[in-house]
């Protein structure tokens, strides 16, 4: 989890990311999901080599991920709080409230065959399949 630089006033806050600095990479692609269904799921996969952050910007969701071994579930719902997923995570995300927003920041432009979208040859890529 990473803290999220916030400066607050009377009028709101105001939370702020910056590459290499509150995230351990340059951030080539950012992107946003919204409009999931309530309770709705997305993710499903992992990266080969792209990082990512993920902050719930709006309402909450939460977050399964795991390296094939050990698996964590974490609930974002706090726009001050950031998600590291480096690259090698299988990650799958449910639980959508409704109205909820996702941004991703990630490591590299999107190339689709960056993606591993097969649990079991994310396994096998481990060596643990």
């Amino acid at each position: 989890m990473i803290a999220l630089r916030t400066v607050e006033d009377p009028r709101g806050a105001l939370t702020f990311v910056e590459a290499k600095c509150d995230v351990p990479f340059s951030i080539e692609r950012v992107y946003y999901l919204h409009g999931v269904p309530e309770r709705g799921r997305r993710g499903g996969h992992a990266h080969r080599k792209v990082a990512e952050v993920l902050i719930a910007v709006a309402g909450g969701f939460e977050v399964l991920f795991g390296d094939g071994l050990d698996e964590r579930r974490v609930r974002l719902d706090e726009p001050r709080t950031g998600l590291y997923l480096p690259a090698g995570i299988w990650r799958e995300l449910e639980s959508f409230a409704a109205g909820a927003v996702c941004l991703v920041l990630a490591s590299a432009p999107y190339d689709p065959g960056e993606y591993i979208r097969d649990y079991d040859e994310f396994l096998a890529l481990r060596g643990q399949g």
